[in-house]
């Protein structure tokens, strides 16, 4: 665009208004000012845009090809004006959220709750996958807020913790009753004996797990892996193994003995679990808002 923008804007509300002196009124110019303005614009582009006579001016067919396209490159950024001052009065936005199948299921989804209450034309995307993929995607932008298990490192990135969350180990009854019955030349721990069902193994929790293992030089004999812990739930409670799941997402079932928790045959310490993201992106505030419960807990 070799025309400055002021001059389409002039040419638009004369054109709108089909009198000079109505658009420098629109404009607060003078009508003078109006009038030279739309000639250095026909003389840039080397046309005749309007033709004058007593009861104003009229688009030529020059001037109507020109039209169509400020009219239409003037109602974009009129929309747009729009859409920014929805964006302050209402609270409209797009956040972006990354969080594993079940940290969705048991710890967002009432924080999200609460937030669209509040926020209610908020547009809200949820991307369920890894930690590792969500820290990544953060990192290079594509994420406005992460719900994951404290990583050991993440660079220019804001956690704010939870909760702490304790992996256990639970079965069926019945399962259970089966693996005693086994014969005593397989006695040992359930570790050895039976089949012991966990995440796959690109999942945070699985590798903090294998890493307890590495640590007490423990190597598990059977092992069943899953996508996500409501599946290992699922497979615990119809018998097929010992499930390593977190203690507060089995609480009904250790509650109503759908499921037994084991004794754990190794240390496990609690990990936390929080929201993260970059202070420096688009939507900070709009982050903020929907973990204040969590930074509301952890004031003093």
């Amino acid at each position: 665009m070799n025309q400055n923008l002021s001059l389409y804007r002039i040419f638009y509300a004369v054109a709108l208004a089909g009198n000079i002196s109505k658009a420098a009124e629109s404009l607060y110019l003078s009508q003078p000012a109006v009038s030279q303005s739309i000639r250095k614009l026909e003389q840039a582009l080397k046309t005749d845009l309007f033709l004058r006579n007593s009861r104003g001016v009229q688009l030529t067919q020059e001037g109507e090809v020109l039209f169509s396209h400020v009219k239409s490159a003037f109602q974009s950024l009129e929309q747009a004006e729009s859409q920014l001052k929805l964006r302050r009065e209402l609270g409209v936005g797009h956040l972006r959220i990354g969080v594993s199948s079940t940290l969705c299921k048991y710890v967002l989804l009432p924080y999200l709750k609460d937030f669209i209450k509040r926020r209610p034309h908020v547009r809200i995307t949820i991307a369920c996958q890894s930690t590792g993929h969500t820290l990544k995607m953060l990192e290079e932008g594509d994420l406005d807020l992460g719900l994951i298990g404290k990583p050991q490192k993440f660079k220019d990135l804001e956690f704010h913790p939870v909760r702490q969350i304790q992996d256990t180990f639970v079965a069926s009854k019945g399962y259970l009753e089966n693996l005693s019955r086994l014969p005593d030349e397989a006695a040992g721990s359930f570790l050895t004996r039976g089949t012991l069902m966990m995440l796959d193994k690109d999942n945070l929790t699985r590798r903090y797990l294998d890493s307890c293992f590495r640590k007490e030089n423990l190597v598990p004999k059977h092992i069943l892996e899953a996508t996500s812990m409501d599946l290992l739930i699922d497979f615990a409670k119809i018998g097929l193994g010992i499930a390593c799941v977190i203690r507060e997402f089995v609480e009904t079932e250790l509650k109503s003995q759908s499921l037994v928790e084991l004794p754990s045959p190794l240390p496990i310490a609690p990990r936390d679990i929080g929201f993260v993201f970059s202070p420096g992106r688009e939507y900070p505030e709009l982050c903020r808002e929907l973990i204040s419960p969590c930074l509301k807990t952890l004031s003093p």
